[in-house]
């Protein structure tokens, strides 16, 4: 399961996503994000789940990798599910009842939106990540944030803290991974269906990869120091950024995108 998160991960390309303004791409994922709210019926979802295949297709990502992805949160999404289904009251008639549980139309068309709605984020967040940099991210993050320093927002710094955090997402959970399998080797039990041996099977986990992370973490920091980093004050880029023709296209092309989900998303008389 360590190994299915993909979030955080690049995947270098030369497609035409990849050579996408990392600010039109970052712009595009809080717009697509912000269209997951406003979606309301079945065509609009569909709308979306092709919007994300499209762009998949143009990344050159393969779809099974993000299909790995949504492994690593399938409890999430299952938990979900079942809270909005039996927690979501209705009016009429339940259409199943196990006991004390009921589950309603409303409840079932509600687990089934929110399911939906996490699978397409986790799905768009990660096209973000796998098509973009590191450092492109921390650019683009700088300079969209840029028009905030006037009230003092340290931008510079939010950005390389947002980039760096999203960078180690890969490298902890391989951490992880590998601290799991040498406490498997010394006898520890992970897979204990007992809640409170699996709880206490935790510690020799948490410990160790804490102690790694600070570790890691510190020598980041000398790292930075040794190469005489002071910041984002009078610090240059060897690529500088610019919008170029397809950024343009790509806005377009957004902007068609919301266009769609807010015809489509329109609640309808008659749809459950």
């Amino acid at each position: 399961m360590i190994k299915n998160i993909t979030l955080g991960q690049y995947i270098p390309s030369d497609s035409v996503i990849h050579r996408l303004d990392p600010r039109t791409k970052i712009l595009a994922t809080l717009v697509f994000i912000t269209s997951l709210f406003l979606v309301r019926t079945y065509t609009a979802y569909a709308v979306v789940f092709g919007f994300i295949l499209l762009i998949t297709y143009l990344a050159k990502v393969r779809f099974q990798f993000l299909y790995k992805g949504l492994k690593g949160v399938f409890m999430l999404i299952l938990l979900t599910a079942l809270l909005n289904l039996f927690l979501t009251g209705g009016s009429g008639d339940p259409i199943l009842q196990l006991g004390f549980l009921r589950v309603y139309r409303e409840g079932l068309r509600l687990a089934l939106f929110m399911s939906l709605r996490l699978v397409l984020l986790i799905m768009g967040t990660s096209l973000l990540t796998l098509t973009t940099s590191p450092i492109e991210l921390t650019d683009g993050i700088e300079k969209l944030l840029n028009p905030f320093r006037r009230f003092g927002m340290p931008a510079h710094e939010l950005a390389m803290m947002m980039s760096i955090a999203l960078r180690f997402i890969p490298t902890l959970m391989d951490e992880t991974d590998k601290i799991m399998k040498a406490q498997m080797a010394r006898g520890a039990d992970f897979d204990s269906k007992n809640l409170v041996k699996k709880a206490k099977s935790l510690i020799p986990l948490l410990v160790p990869l804490f102690i790694s992370s600070f570790r890691r973490a510190e020598d980041l920091a000398m790292a930075m120091e040794a190469r005489c980093y002071r910041g984002g004050e009078g610090r240059t880029r060897m690529k500088e950024l610019a919008y170029r023709k397809r950024d343009f296209l790509a806005y377009g092309a957004l902007a068609l995108y919301l266009l769609l989900v807010v015809v489509t998303g329109l609640p309808r008389l008659g749809l459950w």
